[in-house]
């Protein structure tokens, strides 16, 4: 798949090039070369758009190929390299310019690829400064060559621009922070200044600039010693939305490592009257900016913002549980070796809880903002019928899942005892209960089920009355909840609402039976007691009775059967009898012939 994605690309270069050089106009006034706007339509062409700088990089050296060849400026042979610069007098074609241009696109590319490497690899991180300091110095080199009365001031101050903004990179990765501000401020001036200069379209790619270019410059006097960089820091990251994309990913970055310098003077953490000492780094680094990241999303403009914060907060926290997590195993380890009893829990497992907390705390958050967000559109009237609007059955998911957090809340280990606590998370399950129970009620509605409905109503109001009554005992315990007494307000209204519905719903069942009648072509003679307005009676067929009539029972003839002959004793006929008297062979012999007959 990479082969063939390099393939097009080698494919369509040919296609695009012509239509960049078109860019690269040749003015009254001299050269002039679109420097801004070729580096990002080929950055965003061919790699960047991804973050893929190999492949941008790949794009780079192949079109400074095709150039030289172009232009007929080789380095030498195929057995000998003779390194050959641009000058001055070189000048007679734009394309000078460009050539020294990607010469500095390849350079940098490959410094940001090894970047994405020292990750992984510290010692790429040499190589790296050297790439950049090479990009730099191509980029040196094409300030000066604008420099020429041949080239037109639009290109001169974009070739400062961009000389500036190399020199302010190596000077950021060497950790030079003033030198480095004052690289980057020249660089925003002067694109300031073109954006103040041309049309609104134009103007449009210059700001862009500047706010890449912003974020270095706050973390630069960071370093330097202005304590109001990081808010800035923040403010940005909220302004850009929270989303992906290289700025936010620039944001994130700088962010982090402030905080890491930060971290390094915090030791330990309170929570539930126990101070616990915070060993891990990058636990450390979580807990300094949490609560930068509320105070974020509770600044978010919209839902989406603040669903993209909710998001990236519970990535950072799972990454921070789980290197918790393998110090626990660590710990388990240890501890099987010693023999020791493990009867109170650790401050390791005890951080592991608090962590755990604020997971599943910022998921009952995230999925209450959800709710809101359902809620509202709920209550909006839908315009679009073909398409599927909320449902209360998605609300019902929604708080399934806070209420199943807060059952693993209630379970984590060293809070058992801990009674204020559990009272808490009772009483929050209660609140959420009954939200639950209003949104299976409002779906019962739905479907015309109103005995279950007001059933469920009614358990609402049960869980209200319940909550507001054990939350006199526990002091602010309800300020990061629903409002309760909103949704007491909100049930007796639905409650009203649900019986009118129901009895006009009982009005208009009669007249259902009728209209199934009618269409199960039901004589007239049946129904004679209930009025209708049948069109098929004016007809040629009217429906008055029912031709062939259907068959009738009717009595059949008796069968008589003699049961008292089986009791009845008849009188002895013995005497009637003739008696047959005793002939022996001699009689025998007469019955043959026929003498005693």
């Amino acid at each position: 798949a990479a082969s063939r994605k390099m393939a097009l690309d080698k494919q369509n270069e040919g296609k695009i090039l012509p239509m960049d050089e078109n860019k690269e106009n040749t003015t009254e006034d001299g050269i002039g070369l679109e420097i801004l706007q070729i580096i990002k339509d080929s950055q965003q062409q061919h790699g960047l758009r991804h973050g893929d700088y190999q492949r941008y990089r790949g794009y780079c050296s192949r079109r400074l190929r095709r150039l030289r060849k172009t232009l007929g400026f080789k380095c030498g042979n195929r057995h000998k390299f003779t390194g050959k610069k641009v000058t001055v007098e070189m000048l007679s074609d734009k394309r000078y310019l460009l050539l020294v241009l990607m010469e500095a696109e390849r350079a940098w590319s490959y410094a940001m690829q090894l970047k994405q490497e020292a990750n992984t690899e510290p010692r790429k991180r040499f190589h790296l400064l050297s790439r950049l300091r090479k990009a730099a110095k191509h980029g040196e080199r094409l300030e000066k060559l604008c420099e020429s009365p041949r080239v037109d001031a639009k290109t001169k101050l974009e070739a400062q621009a961009y000389t500036s903004y190399l020199s302010g990179m190596v000077r950021f990765e060497l950790q030079e922070w003033k030198a480095a501000m004052e690289a980057f401020n020249k660089c925003k001036t002067i694109y300031e200044k073109l954006a103040s200069a041309f049309t609104e379209e134009l103007a449009v790619l210059y700001h862009q600039r500047v706010e890449e270019i912003s974020p270095n410059i706050r973390y630069c006097a960071y370093n330097i010693g202005d304590q109001n960089a990081m808010n800035e820091l923040m403010q940005m990251r909220l302004s850009a939305g929270g989303g992906g994309g290289m700025m936010a990913e620039k944001l994130e970055a700088l962010i982090t490592q402030t905080r890491a310098k930060q971290a390094a003077t915090m030791s330990e953490v309170e929570w539930r009257g126990r101070t616990v000492p915070v060993k891990i780094d990058k636990a450390r680094i979580f807990l300094l900016g949490l609560g930068d990241n509320e105070a974020a999303i509770a600044q978010a403009a919209n839902e989406e913002t603040k669903e993209r914060l909710y998001e990236t907060l519970l990535a950072e926290c799972r990454d921070t549980i789980q290197a918790v997590r393998e110090e626990l195993k660590t710990e388990a380890k240890q501890r099987e070796r010693s023999d020791e009893a493990s009867g109170k829990v650790s401050n390791l497992q005890f951080l592991h809880s608090y962590l755990t907390y604020i997971k599943l705390w910022t998921v009952v958050k995230r999925n209450e903002s959800m709710a809101h967000m359902l809620q509202a559109k709920l209550k909006e009237p839908q315009t679009d019928e073909n398409k599927r609007g909320p449902r209360p059955q998605d609300l019902i998911r929604l708080y399934d899942i806070i209420l199943q957090s807060l059952a693993e809340l209630s379970t984590l280990q060293g809070l058992e005892e801990d009674h204020t606590f559990q009272k808490e998370v009772a009483l929050k399950m209660l609140v959420y209960k009954a939200y639950r129970c209003f949104f299976i009620a409002q779906s019962y509605v739905l479907v015309k089920k109103w005995s279950e409905a007001l059933v469920l109503y009614e358990r609402v109001l049960k869980y209200a009355m319940e909550v507001q009554s054990k939350a006199k005992s526990l002091n602010n315990s309800l300020k990061d909840l629903p409002d309760v007494q909103e949704l007491i307000t909100e049930v007796n209204a639905e409650k009203y609402s649900l019986q009118a519905a129901a009895i006009l719903d009982t009005e208009d069942a009669p007249e259902a039976p009728c209209q199934q009648k009618v269409k199960d072509n039901t004589p007239l003679c049946e129904r004679l007691d209930t009025f209708h307005l049948d069109p098929t009676l004016v007809g040629k067929q009217p429906n008055l009775v029912q031709f062939p009539p259907d068959f009738q029972p009717i009595p059949c003839k008796p069968l008589f059967f003699d049961l008292a002959l089986n009791h009845v004793a008849f009188p002895p006929l013995d005497d009637k009898v003739e008696q047959k008297g005793k002939g022996g062979l001699t009689g025998y012999i007469k019955g043959i012939f026929g003498f005693g007959s």
